[in-house]
């Protein structure tokens, strides 16, 4: 990701845009893209410093660049790049040693002569030999903890020159984020996905229905609780590679301004922007998509939902499988067990006893349950693939007792 001091942000009207670089406007970047690519793929064992020169002079004749979206884009050639360090933290004491041999002999000059007696060359070769070292190995270590002076090993690149673009536009939105507040996401789809991911970035998160299928989620990080702090914008900023990997969905943020204020950053999976994560699995194992496809996205008045419902009590958020709304409005969840643990199962079924005022469904693997147990009314088994009519007959007589 960028740092603070490489985000572009217009506040204007209490809207806040980052910095965006449009296929219209900013074309003729493609090709600025390829040269900056192609530096960095021709540059293994350069210099941090002068690969950054080289990539300020592509923009030498572009008048449309500010220094910082130059910066900006040698921190995301940088970012998928490794280079050379000090490994060993060698290069501190190895320069302490050459200044403390060479300090006495200052001042050095290129050629002896009377009024000064200690030539550079001289000088370096008795370091050179007092250490047990050649020179050029001593120059090349001697500052190996600096970045500037850090030599490319590799460069893993972008695939392409819009894919590096495209990077820089979201990389700007995810430094924006670095001064947001709170962040409000309405999604119709992955909620699982987009849970898991605001978990992952530590973000607290309250869920409300938006509609029918869709949900407000709005997360914070732990110490908006308690003040105004920019320590989690980071984890907002983590956040939002996950969100554009997502369908379905759009986004408010609350951005504090420079000048105190408040502004907001709004996008929705409309503004095109891409996200370099895979988009997220539509089905968590076999046994679902199975399910699903067998099921078509009607059966006998019963319209299939992937994930169409968030259970939430507190903290604790449960999203089955699937949910089946009946023409008649009826609506029942059905969690799909594949995999599993005997612990698995035990927290499987305490989230179950959370939610046990809701029409649940749960399918299990016959192997899960012991020999002679009972499963439960609401509990179907399955051997290897979950079957249409113990379902469809668990949702009629779900549908039948929620009648009056």
């Amino acid at each position: 990701m960028l740092t603070s001091e490489h985000a572009i942000v217009e506040f204007e009207g209490g809207r806040a845009r980052p910095d965006r670089l449009l296929q219209g406007p900013h074309g003729h970047y493609v090709e600025y893209a390829r040269r900056m690519l192609a530096i960095y793929r021709d540059g293994l064992g350069r210099r941090r410093r002068d690969l950054h020169h080289d990539v300020v002079a592509v923009f030498a004749d572009e008048a449309d660049c500010p220094p910082r979206r130059i910066a900006a884009f040698c921190k995301l050639l940088d970012d998928a790049a490794e280079f050379q360090g000090d490994r060993r933290g060698q290069a501190s004491p190895l320069r302490l040693r050459v200044f403390a041999q060479a300090a006495p002999l200052h001042p050095l000059v290129g050629e002896r002569d009377k009024l000064f007696e200690h030539a550079e060359d001289e000088v370096k070769q008795a370091i050179a030999t007092e250490m047990g070292m050649p020179w050029p190995a001593i120059d090349e270590a001697l500052y190996a903890d600096v970045p500037a002076y850090q030599r490319l090993e590799s460069f893993e690149g972008y695939p392409d020159a819009q894919a590096m673009l495209s990077r820089y536009n979201v990389a700007q939105v995810q430094a924006c984020l670095y001064r947001a507040e709170a962040m409000t996401v309405e999604a119709a789809e992955d909620f699982q996905t987009l849970l898991r991911h605001a978990k992952l970035a530590r973000l607290l998160h309250r869920i409300t229905p938006a509609g029918p299928s869709r949900y407000r989620i709005e997360l914070s990080g732990p110490a908006s609780v308690l003040r105004a702090t920019r320590g989690y914008g980071v984890n907002f900023a983590r956040f939002l590679p996950a969100l554009l990997a997502c369908k379905g969905w759009r986004m408010s943020a609350t951005i504090r301004t420079p000048w105190k204020g408040t502004a907001r950053l709004t996008l929705s999976e409309a503004d095109g922007l891409r996200s370099h994560l895979p988009p997220a699995s539509e089905f968590d194992s076999g046994v679902e998509e199975a399910f699903a496809a067998r099921f078509g996205p009607r059966q006998e008045g019963w319209q299939l939902i992937r994930e169409g419902e968030v259970l939430h009590a507190g903290q604790t958020v449960f999203i089955p499988d699937f949910l089946f709304r009946h023409d008649d409005g009826t609506e029942v969840s059905l969690e799909i067990v594949g995999f599993w643990t005997p612990e698995y199962l035990a927290a499987k079924r305490h989230t179950l006893e959370l939610f046990a005022s809701r029409r649940l469904l749960l399918a299990l693997p016959e192997r899960s349950v012991r020999p002679g147990a009972s499963p439960g009314e609401n509990v179907i088994l399955y051997k290897t693939a979950l079957k249409l009519a113990p379902v469809l007959e668990a949702l009629e007589r779900l549908r039948a007792e929620s009648r009056p």
